[in-house]
């Protein structure tokens, strides 16, 4: 696991990560939270990753992700709104 950019978001109380992941098949999402969560030193519920991004071939993946500091601030951000009929 390689980092390439995190950032501190204080206004939304977050970490904001890109890190390329060496794997020979896709990682899948609770893989990926795992082992961030691991390697960060938080627990896996404050994880949320966003993307997993790889070439076809190459083995290599980008994977963007969230790590929030309170489970609140993780539920309050990603409140899902129904669509109005």
């Amino acid at each position: 696991m390689k980092i390439l950019e995190e950032k501190e978001n204080n206004l939304l109380n977050r970490k904001e990560i890109k890190v390329i992941v060496d794997a020979a098949k896709n990682p899948n999402f609770a893989e990926i939270a795992k082992d961030l969560a691991g390697h960060f030193k938080v627990d896996e519920s404050l994880v949320k990753v966003k993307k997993i991004k790889g070439k076809f071939g190459m083995g290599t993946f980008l994977i963007t992700a969230l790590i929030y500091k309170t489970a609140e601030e993780k539920e309050k951000q990603n409140k899902v709104k129904a669509k109005k009929k």
